[in-house]
């Protein structure tokens, strides 16, 4: 198993005590972490799972790890419509489902939308009208690169920081996948979007989140976010999938989308 497959430093050569915990909750010794990180020795399959779950390591790299320490991977990863998920699916559907009629979708680890309830489709469809919707629609791209997204979100500047931000810190296990590491990076290096990062806006802010201000057709619109996990799942698919429900900010956005929805069922007949 190469060094680069398991990053451990010895904690007793730095005075890290968080890598001796770490080191601890394993049940092995810098000297042997050291050992495997050089490879001059080789691991058991118990070892590597053991290893990974003391440093969080999220359970898609951990069957890279055991591939590259020459065992099978241990963790499924079934596509969601997959009968092995079906409480997963069943469950997340209650969820898009007693959210209406506000937003909500289902989003995996690259930021792609899964699934989403009528509400979410009503405002995609609403922003992109008379255009189809993105497939895939990547959220990530769909807010932050020129489009009508983020023609009509009034606050992009104060929403684009943030959202960077969140891709980093709700990555599974601090961990960013390669694809949307890359994605992140060509994001970041958008000369606007650096603009943003370089000269930061330092005045004091009006409310304790970050909201989605629309503005579609001369109405405003304003959501927050609240983010959802599975708990304790041994699943690659489970455990990087998330629900992003959106509130309504204030009383006037209840009501206005409460009336868009209840006006375009009625249309439908």
């Amino acid at each position: 198993m190469k060094g680069d497959a398991v990053a451990v430093v010895d904690g007793d050569a730095d005075g890290d005590t968080g890598d001796l915990t770490k080191n601890r909750v394993a049940e092995t010794t810098p000297r042997y972490v050291s050992f495997v990180e050089t490879g001059r020795a080789q691991p058991s399959r118990q070892m590597v799972v053991r290893l990974a779950r003391a440093l969080d390591v999220p359970l898609r790299e951990r069957n890279e790890l055991l591939l590259a320490a020459g065992y099978a991977p241990l963790y499924s990863s079934a596509p969601l419509s997959s009968p092995l998920l079906k409480r997963v699916e069943q469950a997340l559907t209650s969820m898009l489902d007693q959210h209406e009629p506000f937003p909500a979708m289902v989003l995996d680890r690259r930021w792609q939308v899964q699934r989403a309830n009528s509400g979410a489709q009503r405002l995609f469809g609403r922003l992109f009208a008379p255009r189809p919707v993105p497939a895939p629609a990547n959220v990530l791209r769909l807010v932050i690169e020129p489009g009508p997204m983020r023609d009509q979100l009034r606050n992009w500047a104060a929403v684009v920081p943030a959202l960077l931000d969140r891709a980093h810190r709700e990555a599974i296990g601090g961990v960013l996948d390669r694809e949307t590491a890359e994605l992140i990076r060509d994001l970041r290096g958008r000369p606007d979007v650096a603009r943003l990062l370089t000269e930061p806006d330092l005045s004091p802010g009006t409310a304790p989140i970050v909201d989605l201000h629309f503005d579609m057709a001369g109405t405003g619109f304003r959501f927050f976010s609240v983010v959802s996990t599975i708990g304790s799942p041994i699943d690659v698919t489970a455990q990087e999938l998330r629900v992003e429900a959106l509130f309504p900010a204030d009383d006037e956005t209840r009501d206005r989308w409460t009336s868009v929805a209840v006006n375009e069922r009625a249309s439908l007949g």
